[in-house]
Order: structure tokens, then sequence, then C-alpha cells
């Protein structure tokens, strides 16, 4: 990661995502399915996928962006989860659909280990002004 962003002591961290490729064509996470991400019926929480699949496009504009005087922020976010996973790691591999210069549209498909698709997601990131 750049030094410009930290991951440390972050929901990113504490969820145990890791960004394991980051180009200008996409962005590739996994977290790991275990007590910090299950639901209590012991199968990944949506939620969970929700802030891997945000963390991806959050993580993946920024890297599109003036990172010094940009910010990129979440604006909407759906998913739609098609799986359950109990154990083992998921990936999101996200891409853009839109890249503008106010707004940026992110394609998040989180699979498991299997790559058998868990959920699809589509967020919209906001690319605002750096308040200095």
């Amino acid at each position: 990661m750049a030094d410009s962003l930290s991951l440390d002591n972050t929901l990113v961290s504490n969820l145990g995502i890791e960004i394991v490729e980051l180009s200008d064509e996409k962005i590739v996470a996994t977290m790991p399915v275990d007590e910090r991400t299950q639901q209590p019926f012991g199968i990944l929480h949506g939620g969970a996928s929700v802030a891997l699949a945000e963390t991806v496009a959050s993580i993946g504009t920024f890297f599109l962006i003036d990172q010094e005087n940009e910010n990129a922020v979440g604006l909407e976010i759906n998913a739609n989860h098609l799986r359950a996973v109990r154990s083992g790691k998921v990936k999101a591999i996200g891409t853009t659909y839109h890249r503008g210069r106010n707004t940026m549209v992110w394609d998040i498909k989180i699979v498991d280990e299997e790559e058998k698709l868990v959920c699809i997601s589509r967020c919209t990131m906001a690319v605002i002004k750096r308040k200095k």
C-alpha cells in the first residue's frame, strides 16, 4: 500500500482483508471466513461481504485518483448474496464499469475457494476534494 493509505487498525485489518492484486484494470482482495466474519449461524455474514466489496471499490478508486488532492468515499452499494460459505477464504475481484471525474462505478464479484460465485455487488464511489 502507498504511504498515504494505512489499513492498520481499521475495519479492513480487523476483518483480515488483504489486498493481493492492484492495477489500473482490477483489484483483488481476500477475506477469511472465520469468527470475525461469520454470522451466529456459522456462515459468512452478508455485511462482511458488503464490507469486502466496498473496501475493494474504495481502494481501487483511491489508486485511480489524485491522492494528494482527492478522496474516495462510498456513495451507494448493493449486493446479492448467492451462496453460503462456512470456512476458508473468499476472494473479491473488482473492475470498473465507469471512471468519471466525480464518480466511479465498480463491479465486484466475490467467489469461494472453488471459484464459485458467492456474492455480486455494484458500488458507486464519489470522488471528492480532500480537505487540507
